[in-house]
């Protein structure tokens, strides 16, 4: 019998995962003791933030969602609003003669 992966749930829980396939993450330093800090500080601290690409495929390996890439997503809506937008090119040019 073959080797079942079991992905690994801390991780899953600490990460939210983008309709890109990016990872979200919540900043830490915000639990207590906020009143000693600025309140820019305190607004920057509760938005979440992208977790860098380098650590985020890791992370996505150990959460067992390998098929997502998000650089491959970001390149097929380059591709596909290029093509859009030569398409719209083309009927404007073809409706004004």
């Amino acid at each position: 019998m073959g080797y079942k992966f079991k992905p690994n749930k801390s991780v899953a829980k600490r990460f939210r995962v983008t309709g890109t396939g990016k990872l979200k993450r919540s900043k830490g330093f915000h639990s207590h003791l906020m009143s000693a800090r600025d309140a820019k500080k305190g607004r920057d601290v509760h938005r979440s933030a992208i977790l860098h690409e380098g650590h985020a495929r890791n992370m996505r390996d150990m959460m067992g969602l390998k098929k997502l890439k998000p650089a491959k997503v970001a390149h097929d809506r380059k591709v596909r609003a290029a093509k859009a937008a030569k398409k719209a090119l083309a009927s404007a040019a073809a409706g004004a003669q």
